[in-house]
């Protein structure tokens, strides 16, 4: 039996999976919202741990991130759901260690094949998603720049992101230039938004 955790905040969602998946005799299926997800792994040890990365939730990939540093220990794998649209996202999800990557659009036995793949340890990578990993491979930013860009995007002034990152003010200014240079952006709010499209912040 494979113990799945889904976790998604759209509850509407999140029981249409659980009923489908429920449907296999190999599957042991729970659910939980973003907030009760890392009590759930820790009480159920699954097996597999599947995220939307684009579910309405906005600390979607940190929190996917931090719940595979916590299930580490469990052996348990991270299944992505995402969508070739924000490659971004798939970046994000591949630095936070996930193992299995299935297309929003594909059918129900996409899923079931990715569930069993890396409930037994093996990568998935639903192949209409390769373009987007592409895509993600060019991302323009470096992982500092991200880090500000974050913090920007949560609305942040440059004295508390030279604050929270243990930098200047000067240092964030010039980060925040390269950012909008590279992104091609008019000015920060530009940025902001162009990044957020793609899906990197």
């Amino acid at each position: 039996m494979i113990r799945v955790l889904l976790v998604h905040d759209t509850s509407l969602l999140r029981s249409a999976l659980v009923a489908l998946l429920r449907k296999e005799g190999d599957l042991d299926v729970a659910s939980a919202a973003w907030e009760t997800a890392p009590g759930m792994a820790r009480s159920l040890q699954p097996h597999v741990c599947i995220v939307d990365v684009d579910c309405p939730g906005s600390r979607t990939l940190s929190a996917a991130a931090e719940l595979a540093r916590r299930m580490t220990g469990t052996g348990a794998a991270l299944l992505v759901l995402a969508t070739v649209a924000r490659p971004g996202l798939l970046r994000r999800a591949f630095e936070a260690r996930a193992l299995g990557y299935v297309n929003k659009d594909a059918g129900p036995q996409r899923l079931l094949e990715g569930i069993r793949k890396v409930a037994a340890g093996e990568r998935f990578v639903d192949e209409s998603l390769a373009f987007g990993f592409l895509q993600a491979a060019e991302m323009p930013l470096t992982p500092r720049e991200l880090s500000v860009l974050s913090l920007a995007a949560e609305g942040a002034t440059v004295a508390e992101i030279a604050r929270g990152l243990h930098l200047s003010n000067g240092t964030v200014r010039n980060y925040m230039s390269a950012i909008t240079r590279k992104t091609g952006a008019r000015n920060r709010v530009d940025a902001i938004r162009i990044s957020q499209g793609e899906g990197w912040v």
